[in-house]
């Protein structure tokens, strides 16, 4: 019952994205596509993503998620992650409803819970299970929002703090419960990610990031590793594929102003690692925004 009547209100919500997403509902958003994409290279903030019509395909590093409808995807950290369409169409279009986490939210739920919220071993950060209805009802509740504005600004925060709890203690949150736990290892891989995030044009001294997260160089990549699915390097290549793919596509001079930009010195070098994250050279790219 409450995926079909979130179905109904998310079409209207996209409807009026524009007018209701960023005001009323701040926190929610309709993703919609018509036709099934080859794999794309995205970064996902923290975030909740309901299917609600359609298939996606996921992958992060080793892991891979097949995503029906009906599904829910909970992404705990800041993650670049590969991901492709794999059913739509004109009559029955990919539907998915995004909620952002709020992490002040979450760490004020924690500090309620307490132990109920305790660790879970072999948690993922990208994790994927079939919706439950306790999860849906509050977004139902939430939606339902968007005709009553001063409903929304009253009710809104609290609807979205039990959305929050419901995730937190739900089976897909253990990377959550992990990340908010005090001095755990998601917490510590979460800030040498905003690091990376903040300096990827730089060159990556790993020892560095480790002092950040306050390891030694070989616990910090395992548990990096661990809780992202890939290692610091190569989710520092990967931040800068998606934003040299973004430069390409906006039309820069050249493939090797792309490549400076975003932090590489050997053009040459550049073009390989390019080829080899999207499967063709980023000529291509350039070549599609002129």
């Amino acid at each position: 019952m409450s995926l079909g009547r979130l179905k109904h209100l998310a079409t209207h919500l996209s409807a009026r994205e524009a007018e209701v997403s960023g005001r009323v509902l701040p926190s929610a958003h309709v993703f919609q596509r018509t036709e099934i994409t080859v794999f794309e290279a995205v970064v996902y903030n923290p975030v909740i993503c309901l299917i609600l019509q359609g298939k996606k395909e996921m992958s992060v590093g080793q892991q891979f998620i097949e995503l029906n409808e009906g599904d829910m995807l909970l992404v705990s950290h800041d993650l670049p992650v590969a991901s492709k369409i794999t059913q739509a169409s004109t009559e029955r279009p990919y539907q998915a409803l995004i909620f952002s986490l709020d992490l002040s939210i979450l760490r004020g739920l924690y500090e309620q819970v307490g132990e109920a919220a305790a660790n879970k071993d072999h948690a993922k950060s990208l994790s994927a299970s079939k919706a439950d209805p306790a999860w849906t009802a509050p977004m139902v509740r939430y939606l339902e929002l968007m005709n009553a504005p001063i409903d929304a600004q009253v009710l809104g925060p609290m609807i979205l703090k039990e959305i929050h709890y419901r995730l937190l203690l739900s089976p897909i949150g253990g990377m959550l419960r992990n990340l908010l736990s005090v001095d755990s290892h998601a917490s510590r891989v979460a800030k040498s990610i905003q690091q990376i995030r903040s300096r990827f044009r730089e060159p990556l001294v790993v020892g560095d990031l480790a002092q950040v997260a306050g390891m030694s160089q070989s616990s910090f990549h395992e548990h990096f590793k661990s809780v992202t699915g890939t290692t610091p390097l190569q989710y520092q290549k990967d931040l800068r594929m998606i934003e040299a793919r973004t430069l390409l596509e906006r039309g820069v001079p050249s493939v090797s102003f792309a490549g400076f930009e975003v932090g590489y010195e050997s053009p040459t070098q550049f073009s390989r690692d390019y080829s080899r994250k999207f499967g063709c050279s980023p000529k291509h790219h350039l070549a599609r925004a002129s």
